[in-house]
């Protein structure tokens, strides 16, 4: 069984959170949010479905400072119900990490484009329209290996580059931001919102994946060393870092870019940074920026699916042969290798494959979050007298919200809503949950190691 050692500091824990929740879709995606629904309706968007994943986080700060354990979720779910809702939130939570991680794997060498160009070479096939190329594979591919490698070397080799890259992203942002004020010009908002509702409903399903990564901070709370109470706060802190960061980055390419200037780019973001400061250097500074979000991102969410993964495998619900690998640095590195490895067939499916990945991940953060915010009613009412170094003013009241709106983001996903998954994308869920059956019925049944709180 790993011992993980307590390395991580407040910097390094704001880091993971908010480079976790900001990759590369702020630069992407600013441009089609705002097509979407509109300039301000893109970014109310981000403020309502903010505000809900914020009262989502305070019952993650109540647990996390209550259960500092390795694997967050899992241990707060069975605490509450026992083993089966443990393993569905475990399960469920990890298909959005791996969703996120495998988009990484192609996101990179797909950004690494507008940068050094040239790089499409050695054409494969067609996915759905995309062209896949091998000298993207093999990009990905070495970048996957890469970080893993530094994964396996120690928690704070990890952390210390986390909080590096991080710098890297604020840096880009402010320069957008600044450049905006300096330049901008309220006329280009227009039209403040396109679509009505349907606009802003269609710029919200994307908010949950937009904004998962706070919760990375529970898988790896065994290794933080501040006191439990700090860890509450500090998540708290880290979403409401995001809300902003989103919000601001969308007025801002808002403020500086036309619609015609907007409908014409194919990377609005960048474009609104050369726009702003009248050189395309600035455009440069925003994508790095954005290639430092994808690593910051592919990072965090390598730390929690590992983390994630050895806890599930600890408390005897896959198998126990997770738990091994060699290491001097305190870190599973079994479960890291494993997620290396599945993250790595993504690029050999093609984007198209990735965003019905990222959907259904996203749908299966939902249902986690929804399970979550139980556990901490649940907790509250059998367990009152337990230590709670961040006890969340409201009580349960806090987590019936919670849960209602997760239900309300869960019901974006479908078929009824405007903004459905696809058949792709329900077939990959259907999927994940075959495997999830097989692996939890495959199981050892039993705790591996020292026994946590018995579930009464």
């Amino acid at each position: 069984m790993t011992e993980f050692a307590r390395v991580l500091r407040r910097r390094h824990v704001l880091a993971l959170a908010f480079g976790a929740m900001i990759g590369w879709s702020w630069v992407l995606m600013s441009g089609p949010w705002i097509a979407r629904a509109g300039t301000l309706g893109a970014a109310s968007a981000f403020l309502i479905a903010g505000i809900a994943m914020l009262f989502i986080a305070l019952t993650y700060a109540e647990l996390a400072a209550a259960m500092p354990e390795v694997g967050g979720e899992h241990v707060y779910t069975e605490r509450a119900f026992g083993r089966g809702p443990a393993f569905v939130c475990a399960w469920a939570l990890l298909l959005g990490y791996l969703s996120v991680v495998a988009f990484e794997v192609l996101a990179l060498p797909w950004a690494l484009r507008y940068v050094i160009g040239g790089l499409d070479h050695g054409r494969l096939w067609q996915v759905a329209g995309s062209d896949v190329y091998a000298s993207h594979i093999v990009l990905g591919l070495l970048c996957a290996a890469a970080l893993t490698v530094l994964n396996v070397r120690g928690m704070a080799r990890a952390a210390t580059f986390q909080n590096l890259v991080t710098i890297v992203i604020v840096v880009a942002g402010m320069a957008l931001l600044i450049g905006a004020v300096r330049s901008g010009a309220e006329r280009n908002l227009e039209p403040w919102f396109a679509d009505g509702a349907r606009g802003v409903a269609a710029v919200m399903i994307m908010v949950p994946l937009m904004f998962v990564g706070f919760d990375v901070v529970p898988q790896a709370a065994a290794e933080i060393d501040l006191p439990p109470r700090t860890i509450g706060r500090l998540m708290l802190v880290s979403v409401l870092c995001a809300i902003v960061w989103y919000a601001g980055v969308i007025v801002a390419v808002g403020y500086v870019l036309d619609l015609a200037a907007r409908s014409a780019s194919t990377l609005a973001t960048a474009d609104a940074a050369r726009a702003a400061w009248s050189g395309s250097w600035a455009s440069h500074v925003l994508i790095v920026g954005g290639i430092a979000g994808i690593l910051t991102s592919w990072n965090a969410f390598l730390v929690g699916a590992s983390r994630l993964m050895h806890a599930v495998a600890l408390a005897g619900m896959a198998p126990a042969w997770l738990l091994g690998g060699r290491s001097s640095a305190s870190v599973p590195v079994r479960s890291l290798w494993i997620i290396c490895g599945l993250s790595c067939l993504a690029p050999w499916f093609g984007r198209p494959a990735l965003v019905w990945l990222l959907n259904a991940g996203s749908l299966a953060i939902v249902i986690a979050y929804a399970l979550v915010a139980l556990a901490f009613v649940r907790l509250r009412r059998r367990e009152p007298h337990m230590p709670r170094p961040y006890r969340v003013p409201g009580g349960a009241t806090v987590g019936w919200i919670a849960f209602g709106l997760s239900l309300g983001l869960g019901a974006l996903y479908l078929p009824w809503s405007p903004s459905a998954l696809t058949l792709p994308e329900w077939v990959v869920c259907g999927v994940w949950l075959i495997a999830g059956l097989l692996i939890y019925r495959l199981a050892p049944a039993r705790r591996v190691g020292a026994h946590r709180a018995a579930v009464s």
